[in-house]
């Protein structure tokens, strides 16, 4: 708990707070959340974070959860609390579009497990999130009839960061406190960074995939997008368990959030190789320096670590990801390439130049990778990286009608991020500061696998470092 002055984003606990003491009931926040999706509709441009969502279900569950407040018999410290999942998960009774114009033809009947989870601990499922097309890009753009781009609430005129970009537009334009996304080459942590939330990519296997469309099932894990670390830890402790429909993560430890709230960081060792770390613009490196410095103060230590092999470890992520994508969408790519996005089409594209042979490799390149952080994990607690070596780009006018297709930047946002997706090691972003335009900077912290529990306790701590949360330019204050 950290008491500041200033705007703070509302979170689980002032959620809580009303319900507890009968300020406000699910019901009646439900009802402020349905106007304020009204509005985000008619708002010029509209913020398109939630793309499908209904009345009457939202109500539905909303009084549920006002009775058990009633009745003193809570699920979970998330009954009543707004949550929306990214649309590449099954929510009944939503279309599985996954950002397209051609899947999800008929209403969904059967839940995601995550979605089950959700809803067995009581929260209100708000409706489900803008993605980008089949989670091919980092943007978020989506020109399509059903999706459009979702802006960044911080600045409308730039975009959100994808693929789960309107479950962290959501979050941060203040409609839920918790949303749920899917990262195979930082699709959490990239839209939670530019958003100026907070993005939690779990261990692979920790959060079950199941009810999701597997695009990639060799680099996707599921994590909680927040407006805090704590909120994080909330929700990453409902979900992490193994799942008997997702056997990736059925010999997983228990999760825990061990010394999360320890009162300093003396036990612990962050890694840091700085060739890799500074490789991104003068502003975000000099915020992240000094959030680095911060944990210093603590008694954590930095200990200068050798990331080799980063190079060959980043393009063997992309033929991976691609590979499966092309590999999982072949009969979509045949029969449904003129209703794609242009940029969609040129990545699957892309993809089927890969080689049996190059799949091959790059899971040899793997298994190094793996072994490499093995041997650093020895030695340090956690690594340490700029979450993304920039801030949120601009959205140009052709976006807006064509989609955009950017190569380059694709490939530098992704810079610190497909080590844990390739991996499968765990990592969480915090914001940490705003550029001179007033866009969010964060930084990200990696740990070893399973060990989630150490990302929460320093993501806690960097939290504190930040002395001010801005307010975004979107947000909705359900809670007034």
């Amino acid at each position: 708990d950290s008491a500041r002055s200033g705007f703070s984003f509302k979170g689980i606990k002032d959620y809580l707070e009303c319900y507890r003491s009968g300020k406000l009931t699910p019901s009646q926040v439900a009802k402020n959340i349905i106007a304020m999706l009204e509005d985000c509709d008619k708002s010029t441009p509209p913020l398109r974070a939630i793309v499908q969502w209904d009345q009457e279900q939202i109500m539905l569950m909303a009084e549920a959860s006002t009775t058990r407040y009633r009745n003193k018999c809570t699920l979970s410290c998330l009954d009543g609390i707004p949550v929306c999942l990214k649309e590449e998960f099954k929510v009944v009774p939503y279309h599985h579009r996954v950002g397209t114009v051609y899947l999800g033809t008929q209403p969904e009947t059967e839940d995601a497990t995550v979605a089950k989870k959700l809803r067995e601990a009581g929260a209100i499922i708000i409706g489900v999130s803008n993605m980008h097309e089949l989670g091919t890009g980092t943007t978020g753009c989506n020109p399509n009839r059903y999706h459009k781009i979702p802006r960044n609430p911080y600045n409308p005129n730039h975009f959100t960061g994808g693929s789960s970009s309107g479950s962290a537009a959501a979050v941060a334009a203040g409609l839920c406190p918790v949303a749920i996304g899917t990262d195979g080459g930082g699709s959490v942590r990239i839209p939670a960074s530019f958003c100026g939330v907070v993005g939690l990519k779990g261990t692979f296997g920790r959060i079950s995939c199941h009810g999701c469309l597997p695009l990639s099932y060799s680099t996707i894990s599921v994590g909680p997008i927040c407006t805090s670390v704590a909120d994080a830890a909330i929700v990453y402790s409902i979900l992490a368990e193994p799942d008997l429909l997702y056997p990736y993560g059925l010999k997983q430890p228990k999760a825990t959030l061990s010394d999360m709230c320890a009162p300093d960081l003396k036990d612990l060792k962050l890694g840091v190789d700085w060739t890799f770390f500074k490789a991104c613009d003068a502003e975000v490196l000099s915020a992240c320096e000094k959030a680095v410095k911060h944990l210093q103060s603590l008694g954590a230590s930095v200990v200068e670590v050798s990331l080799p092999e980063m190079e060959e470890a980043r393009v063997a992520h992309v033929i991976c990801i691609l590979s499966e994508m092309r590999d999982f969408l072949q009969p979509d790519f045949n029969k449904h390439f003129h209703e794609m996005n242009l940029e969609t089409r040129a990545s699957l594209a892309l993809g089927s130049q890969f080689t049996a042979l190059d799949y091959i490799k790059a899971n040899r390149q793997r298994t190094r990778t793996m072994r490499f952080l093995q041997e650093i994990f020895s030695t340090v607690n956690c690594i340490l990286t700029p979450a993304i070596p920039c801030t949120a780009p601009r959205i140009h006018e052709c976006d807006l009608l064509t989609g955009s297709s950017d190569m380059s930047f694709t490939v530098r946002s992704m810079r610190f991020m497909q080590l844990g997706n390739f991996t499968g090691i765990p990592g969480l972003v915090v914001p940490i500061g705003y550029s001179t335009a007033g866009l969010p900077i964060s930084l990200q912290v990696m740990a070893k696998w399973w060990d989630e529990a150490v990302l929460l306790r320093i993501g806690l701590k960097l939290e504190q470092f930040r002395d001010q949360t801005r307010k975004p330019s979107i947000y909705y204050d359900i809670l007034a």
